[in-house]
């Protein structure tokens, strides 16, 4: 018989696992009536192994780890498998802290540039960026969103932050590809399969979880809720299944952070006082960052499966995921970017690395050397969706068919962003000095800190508002399958087609700033600010006397092991915020006389537009000692891009000329135009697996494959906003960030080899050998491109008659570059006894770049020792560590596991100054601790305990601008801590 039939078997069992409660022995979920594969494939399930593996008792820990580890071992490629019971053992609150434990699995605490949080949020394979793992669900896309305004950079990734693990059957990672697979995984897919009404042996069945999960930074608890009840007829040919989960989490991250570094021009009186510090940098405003959250993740599952026939199944299936993400963030600062350039006298200062790492500077009158930005984002929310009708026919004994239409969007909302941003600390000394990477800075700030300091004047309003980024997609699908039951080695074909419209798109944005009392915006420019003719400035000083409505917390900063820096630092609260905005803010308001205009932002908008196809075949081949498969994939994508640019002189690269799209209502005569670009390409991606029973029991396995896997690049790399940071001279040259639509999509040539020795049930020792060669990866390279100078055309001084000018800029947009990944992956699980068990993993990821174009210096000059292409690869962590032991007997059962990742290359950011637009980042490696324990009172209550993040750990992030061409190297960026949250849940069932 067919291993891939096996498989089936084993992967009916497994799926019979349902978490939520603690343990499972009574749930019974042994029924093979299922004829699809999870992989959601058609199969023919294989009697004798399903009677063999229906002796397997469902209990908990031990089984569930015998049972995932079958299936790894019964597959032709090379997966990890993770089941319900494992995740509901498993200290782990959505499907990424599931999956960290895997060999060859990464994480990540955030989806960009925005700092980690306490709860996994992106997943990776092999030490390549999240965008190169597909996620799926029972082999469909899946579309989010993400919360936080600025992290429309996150493209193809799926947020795990809207998926629980408890509406999760199993988890399948494939590391090697097969041709039935959905393309868009180059490093690999994780498919996540949800529960089918029918595999449930009850004709009523229903679990639920209540209790709270305690965030000890914030001192708040906060309700969780899970609950599932399902139904099925006697004769098993009609059910339905209901979940829903309603869970709040306070959150509360404490940082201090350096907002990039600036360049000290030669020119500046800081350089003419001190000619030693000329072409040195310095840390932008060094602040005491602290962000407060509550997370309210609510939702469901709904499915209903018939069988109108005993050779035809239909399946209705949805989900729903909405994350509710309201925040406040506030950083209080030493404002180096604006003191220092200007200060001619410094005490203590020292250079190391060609940076100014300390410095103190006296006060000067009207001279403020702090600014404090405190921000409220009400509504900020994210959402998931899909919904999917599936008809499972099978045709004859050995012919079947499975057809598929879905629809699936994701959302990321930013409604409104309350702002205001003061000067503080006019004409006080301040200073800083830098503790290296390991540790935050030292910083001080004079004067009075206070909401009722007459010395906190205005500095700006900004955040952009009414901020809607949609992620949807429409497909048809429909896969076949002939069983061959008298070919020899050849056990089946499979074959298929598929269609799909994917769009991702921006389209709402007001660019929020200042008002004057006219109505109208304050300028964009830089100062003096200005409003229109026979205006003046809305603003009444009298505001900022205004009482604070609460302050940092007392123990604010205090696990991040800072030496000094401002405490107990006075806030005001969103409802303050909200208030002041609503006066002073350029935004909508109400249509009373005076009201403060809106001023759309179309710089801010992109579309991306997506028709892919695809044509497969497989043959799966099997005989007593050997089994694999061998198929191609063709998928042809069409590409429609679309953006805004505030220039007509750039539409002209384009193949479309530029079309007049909006003017701008806060500048006069300014024009924003909608660039297209459209073009299409095909790629035949062939896979290849094979396995081997070195011995006769066959638990010693050698497995080999070789494939070719392509990922479409991130959208924001294709058509993301530009931000530009204009000369101040006709002649000068700018700087800035934007986005690539020429772009080519990644195509990764993969090699795997492993030995696998299954010693026992519950016993593995293996190793893997893996090889990925990326051609047309990304990172970031300089061009030069033609925009509307902001500065000149907004500044009335300058500019008395409205004029336009234009100038270049030298922009830091994605580049195609080469790239290889290589490295080793080691595993062993070991049962202890009846109780006791480990399992730990290691994996080593060597990641380069090769080829790109050039960055540039300060002065524009090319950095010919360092090019895009020269830097580590994005997301690539050489080691990575798993460490997990559990004990389990009837009633009790804990489970105490680590995971440590080193230091990876994260992306770019944006200096404030100068003509360098972007300085790489990186986060350095941290460790995570967690623990999870439980204890069954009887067969319908049992109690279970979850804690994440016990070791608090501290997050921290470094530049290095020697991988931008600039004369520096590793530099402290943030530091974060988010502290530990405690679980208690009491489970029912029935």
């Amino acid at each position: 018989m067919s291993h891939r039939k096996t498989m089936l078997a084993a992967s009916i069992i497994a799926g019979l696992c349902l978490s939520g409660a603690a343990y499972a022995q009574d749930n019974g979920q042994t029924s093979t009536n299922s004829q699809t594969s999870q992989t959601g494939q058609q199969q023919k399930p294989d009697s004798t192994k399903a009677k063999e593996l229906n002796t397997i008792t469902v209990t908990g820990i031990r089984n569930s780890e015998a049972m995932s580890l079958d299936l790894k071992k019964t597959a032709d490629a090379h997966v990890e498998v993770v089941t319900a019971q494992d995740i509901g053992k498993l200290p782990a609150k959505n499907v990424a802290d599931t999956l960290e434990r895997l060999p060859g699995v990464n994480i990540s605490d955030a989806a960009g540039s925005e700092g980690g949080f306490d709860e996994a949020d992106r997943v990776s394979l092999r030490g390549t960026s999240p965008s190169l793992t597909l996620t799926s669900v029972n082999g469909h896309p899946v579309s989010s969103g993400d919360w936080f305004v600025l992290n429309d950079n996150s493209g193809r990734s799926v947020s795990y932050s809207l998926l629980p693990s408890e509406v999760v059957s199993e988890v399948q990672v494939y590391k090697s590809s097969e041709a039935k697979l959905l393309e868009g995984g180059a490093a690999g897919t994780v498919d996540i399969i949800t529960r089918k009404p029918l595999e449930f042996d009850k004709p009523i069945y229903g679990e639920a979880s209540v209790g709270g999960v305690y965030s000890d930074l914030p001192g708040q608890t906060k309700p969780q809720f899970n609950g599932l009840f399902n139904w099925k007829n006697s004769d098993n040919t009609f059910g339905a299944m209901i979940q829903g989960f309603y869970e709040e989490r306070s959150l509360q991250r404490d940082g201090q952070e350096m907002l990039g570094y600036s360049y000290i021009p030669a020119t500046s009186a800081l350089a003419t006082a001190y000619p030693n510090l000329a072409g040195k940098y310095y840390p932008n405003l060094p602040g005491a960052a602290l962000f407060q959250q509550t997370r309210k993740r609510k939702g469901g599952v709904l499915d209903v499966e018939w069988k109108p026939l005993d050779n035809l199944t239909l399946d209705l299936n949805g989900f729903y995921s909405k994350m509710d993400a309201t925040d406040v963030n506030y950083n209080y600062m030493l404002y180096n970017f604006s003191h220092l350039p200007t200060a001619t006298a410094l005490s203590n200062y020292t250079v190391s690395n060609n940076v100014l790492t300390s410095a103190g500077y006296p006060g000067v009158a009207g001279v403020t050397p702090g600014v404090y930005d405190q921000i409220s984002r009400p509504g900020e929310s994210a959402s998931s969706w899909y919904v999917t009708l599936d008809a499972d026919w099978k045709v004859t004994q050995d012919l079947s068919f499975k057809f598929e239409g879905g629809t699936t969007k994701g959302t990321g909302n930013t409604p409104e962003q309350d702002v205001m941003e003061l000067n503080t600390g006019s004409g006080q000394a301040a200073g800083y000095s830098q503790n290296g990477t390991g540790s935050p800075a030292d910083w001080s700030l004079g004067g009075t800190n206070s909401a009722n300091n007459p010395g906190n004047t205005f500095s700006w309003i900004f955040g952009e508002q009414d901020i809607h980024v949609i992620d949807k997609e429409n497909w048809l699908k429909a896969d076949g399958e002939f069983d061959f039951d008298d070919a020899g080695a050849l056990s089946s074909f499979e074959f298929g087609v598929r269609y799909a419209h994917h769009t991702r798109e921006s389209l709402t944005a007001i660019g929020q700033g200042p008002g004057c009392s006219n109505g109208q915006a304050l300028s964009w420019g830089d100062s003096p600010y200005y409003c229109p003719p026979g205006a003046t400035s809305a603003y009444n000083p009298a505001v900022y006397l205004m009482p604070a409505g609460g302050s940092y917390p007392g123990s604010f900063a205090s696990d991040l092991g800072v030496g000094g820096m401002p405490s107990n630092i006075w806030t005001w609260t969103p409802g303050q915020l909200a208030y002041l905005d609503s006066l002073y803010a350029s935004r909508p308001s109400s249509n009373a006389p005076g009201a403060i205009t809106s001023r759309v932002d179309p710089t801010q908008f992109y579309r991306v537009n997506e028709w892919d196809k695809a044509v497969y075949f497989q043959a799966n081949f099997s005989t007593d000692r050997w089994s694999g498969n061998a198929g191609v994939r063709w998928s042809g994508t069409s590409e429609d891009i679309g953006y805004t640019s505030a220039s007509p002189i750039e539409s002209s690269y384009y193949p479309e000329p530029g079309t007049l799209f909006l003017p701008g209502t806060a500048v006069v005569g300014q024009p924003y135009y909608w660039n297209f670009y459209r073009h299409s390409y095909n790629k035949f991606l062939p896979s290849f697996n094979l396995k081997f029973n070195l011995n006769e029991d066959g638990s010693l396995l050698a497995r080999f494959a070789a494939s070719q896997t392509l990922s479409r690049q991130d959208y924001s790399q294709l058509a993301g906003p530009v931000t530009l940071n204009d000369p101040h001279t006709q002649d000068g040259i700018g700087g800035g960030t934007g986005s690539n639509p020429y772009l080519k999509p990644l195509i990764s040539t993969n090699f795997d080899a492993s030995l696998e020795w299954y010693f026992s049930a519950r016993g593995l020792l293996s190793a893997s050998v893996f090889n990925m060669d990326l051609k047309n990866y990304y990172d970031y390279g300089g061009v030069t491109r033609t925009y509307v100078n902001n500065y000149l055309t907004n500044n009335p001084t300058a500019n008395p008659n409205h004029n336009i000018y234009f100038s270049d800029y030298l922009v830091s947009v994605p580049v195609n570059v080469d790239g290889n990944v290589k490295g080793v992956e080691l595993t062993y699980v070991q049962p202890i006894g009846d109780n006791f068990g480990v399992d730990t993993n290691y994996t080593y990821s060597d990641g380069h770049e090769s080829g790109g174009t050039l960055l540039y210096n300060p002065d524009g000059s090319v950095a010919n020792n360092v090019a895009a292409g020269t830097r580590p690869l994005i997301g690539n962590s050489k080691n990575t560590v798993n460490l997990s032991a559990y004990y389990e007997d009837t009633n009790w059962n804990a489970r105490i596991s680590y995971t440590y990742r080193s230091s990876f290359y994260d992306g770019m950011e944006v200096i404030s100054t100068g003509n360098i637009p972007l300085e790489p980042y990186f986060q350095a490696g941290a460790g995570y601790l967690s623990l999870s324990a439980g204890y069954k009172l009887n067969d319908h209550v049992s109690f279970s305990f979850d804690a994440m993040n016990l070791n608090n750990p501290k997050l921290r992030y470094y530049d290095d601008g020697r991988l931008a061409g600039l004369n520096f190297g590793k530099v402290p960026e943030a530091f974060y801590v988010n502290g530990r949250q405690y679980y208690f849940n009491v489970n029912f069932k029935f």
